[in-house]
């Protein structure tokens, strides 16, 4: 008898693991791939009030890492360096609200585009300032360093001869940014629309014009990971077309 139940207990031992040890095992085996984001970038990232990462484009990369069978940690990078830390293996995506650009693209591979934004100016509520008076130089106007408005302001204005360079002040981040307007210390800030609106809600600021420069966002990967770009593409056109991406759009208030 007691033979017998040594004999089950090995074949219980050498028999196909439990739904426990499966899932363990499974976990073991799954990619993980480090997603570098911009921490100041409501409502696609952004750390909130208990220092947890929120945002429509995290929680989409958490769907999307789910459905393709991959995990993901988040890493908060300040936005000029992001790209320098794809290329140097830092990190293995950027899903952050990236405009995808001709300049960009010579780096980095970018996904099929999932956002559109334009850029919105703002100045403090008591201000006479016009977009007029940005355009002709009349202002000191701020934004983050390495974004698509620097971009613009310097090949549509500085580079034109209409606004002196020593009139564009760049910033770590665009908070720092809406701060100095409201301290009185720049007189503009121009910046992505949606976002800007998130960042002056509440603050003695108004929008004084917009710019439509229609730009689209994508996810970006190394040149060298088209395995990773393709899995990154199915699981965004998967996503769009389930029902949860309607949901992050009401929930996130992108409309």
């Amino acid at each position: 008898m007691l033979l017998f139940g040594l004999l089950l207990a090995a074949i219980g031992c050498s028999g196909a693991p439990s739904p426990l040890q499966q899932s363990a095992s499974q976990a073991a085996e799954m990619d993980t791939y480090i997603v570098g984001t911009d921490g100041q970038y409501q409502p696609f990232s952004y750390v909130d009030s208990d220092g947890d990462l929120q945002g429509f484009d995290v929680d989409s990369m958490r769907w999307i890492a789910e459905k393709k069978g991959f995990s993901v940690k988040f890493q908060v990078i300040e936005w000029d360096g992001i790209i320098p830390a794809l290329m140097a293996d830092k990190i293995d995506i950027i899903y952050s609200g990236m405009t995808i650009t001709p300049e960009r693209a010579e780096k980095v591979n970018f996904s099929e585009p999932y956002w559109e934004v334009n850029q919105d100016v703002v100045a403090r509520s008591d201000s006479a300032i016009t977009l007029d008076d940005g355009a002709a130089g009349k202002a000191i106007i701020g934004t983050q360093s390495g974004c698509t408005a620097a971009t613009w302001i310097d090949q549509n204005l500085v580079e034109t001869g209409k606004m002196p360079s020593s009139q564009l002040k760049l910033y770590a981040n665009t908070p720092l940014a809406v701060d100095d307007l409201v301290a009185g210390r720049i007189d503009a800030v121009m910046y992505d629309d949606l976002v800007l609106k998130d960042m002056i809600a509440n603050r003695p600021v108004k929008i004084i014009g917009n710019i439509e420069t229609q730009e689209e966002f994508g996810i970006a990967v190394r040149k060298s990971d088209r395995q990773l770009l393709a899995m990154l593409n199915d699981g965004l056109a998967q996503l769009k077309a389930d029902p949860y991406w309607q949901e992050l759009i009401v929930k996130y208030k992108m409309k």
